[in-house]
C-alpha cells in the first residue's frame, strides 16, 4: 500500500460542475471504526466487506474530517495505540480523500439549518457532495434520506 493519497478533491461550494462519475460511496467514520472493532463481529465483516468492494471497485470517497475523527475514536474507544491508527489512516488514504474550505463550511451550515442535521453530520454530507458520491454509508444518520443526489445507506441495516 502506497503511503500518500491517491488523489485529493477540493471543490468550492459554488464552482464548475462537479464528476459526472456515477456510484461512487462516502464512508464515514462509524464504518472504518467497526472494521477494526472485535466487539461486534458481525458488523466488522460487513464494514470490511464494503471497504474491500470500494477499495476494489476505485469508488470510495473519504474526507479529512473522517480520518481525524476515525484517529480519536480508534485510539480512544478501541484502545488502537497511535501507530497503528496512523498506519490505518495512510492505508486508508488510498481512498479519495476530499478537503473542505470556508465556502464548505458556510454550506454545511445551511444543511444544518435545513435538515437539521448535527454541524459534524453536515460536514459529512458536505463533502460526500463534494466528492460526487451518490451515497453516504453511515450508521448515524437515517437511512433512505435524501439530500441533493445524496441518499444515506446503513450499510448495517440488515443485521438488526
Amino acid at each position: 500500500m502506497r503511503s500518500g493519497p491517491r488523489k485529493t478533491i477540493a471543490r468550492k461550494a459554488h464552482g464548475p460542475a462537479r464528476s459526472c462519475m456515477n456510484g461512487r460511496e462516502f464512508l464515514d467514520t462509524n464504518v472504518l471504526i467497526y472494521a477494526h472493532d472485535a466487539r461486534d463481529p458481525r458488523k466488522r465483516a460487513c464494514a470490511r466487506e464494503l471497504i474491500r468492494r470500494l477499495l476494489r471497485e476505485r469508488r470510495g470517497v473519504l474526507s479529512l474530517q473522517v480520518l481525524q475523527e476515525f484517529f480519536a475514536a480508534a485510539t480512544r474507544k478501541l484502545g488502537m495505540s497511535s501507530e497503528d491508527a496512523r498506519a490505518r489512516i495512510v492505508q486508508y488514504s488510498c481512498f479519495d480523500i476530499v478537503t473542505l474550505g470556508v465556502d464548505d463550511v458556510v454550506a454545511a451550515i445551511d444543511l444544518h439549518r435545513l435538515h437539521r442535521l448535527s454541524i459534524w453530520d453536515a460536514l459529512v454530507v458536505r463533502a460526500a457532495l463534494n466528492g460526487a458520491c451518490t451515497t453516504l454509508n453511515t450508521e448515524d444518520m437515517q437511512s433512505g434520506y435524501l439530500v441533493e443526489r445524496l441518499a444515506f445507506r446503513n450499510p448495517f441495516q440488515a443485521l438488526s
